[in-house]
């Protein structure tokens, strides 16, 4: 069921949304082995070491881009998340344009109590913001939408990942219900 602005928009927009909604699965090609990555994202935050965080954070983003064959992207993991009247900002995605590599951005503290994000938590982040890149790249959808099925694509790219436990604990939601253009924040 489309969320309620879906009435707003354009015939174009709605094929858009109605297309990505459609897709729910995500089987990583080649079925590489993250569980490495996926302990160094956990060590790094609880060692409170952000260029750990960062590289292991890259390393995994980059096999995912080079298993779906999609152009790489640049991670870059700041300190404390970016918050205002909206909300806390977890997760920036950012195309690449004109020849320029994309970018996720992700914050390793909460804005308030501004304590260390729970590994899960950043991890489906991370993976949120790579789905928004597979959305264009991959898919070729000229809008990434927080659709249900955006929402089961993610998922299940988390179960591949980091096993089932992952989603179990974290939930497949996320603050905000804006489709993103050229940029999507979650």
């Amino acid at each position: 069921m489309p969320f309620p602005f879906y009435q707003k928009l354009s015939a174009a927009r709605r094929r858009t949304y109605d297309r990505s909604d459609t897709i729910t699965a995500l089987a990583i090609p080649g079925e590489p082995d993250f569980s490495d990555m996926v302990q160094a994202v956990h060590a790094g935050l609880r060692e409170e070491r952000p260029r750990d965080v960062q590289r292991a954070c890259q390393r995994l983003v980059d096999t995912l881009a080079d298993a779906f064959a999609v152009p790489p992207l640049r991670v870059i993991v700041r300190s404390v998340r970016p918050n205002g009247e909206w909300g806390e900002l977890h997760g920036l995605y950012v195309p690449g344009e004109h020849d320029a590599v994309g970018r996720v951005e992700l914050w390793m503290r909460t804005a308030r109590q501004r304590r260390v994000v729970a590994a899960r938590t950043f991890l489906r982040t991370l993976l949120h913001e790579f789905c928004h890149h597979l959305d264009y790249e991959l898919f070729r959808l000229s809008e990434t939408f927080h659709t249900e099925g955006f929402y089961r694509r993610e998922s299940h790219l988390l179960d591949q990942v980091a096993g089932p436990s992952a989603r179990a604990t974290t939930g497949a939601t996320t603050t905000g219900t804006r489709g993103a253009t050229a940029q999507s924040s979650s």
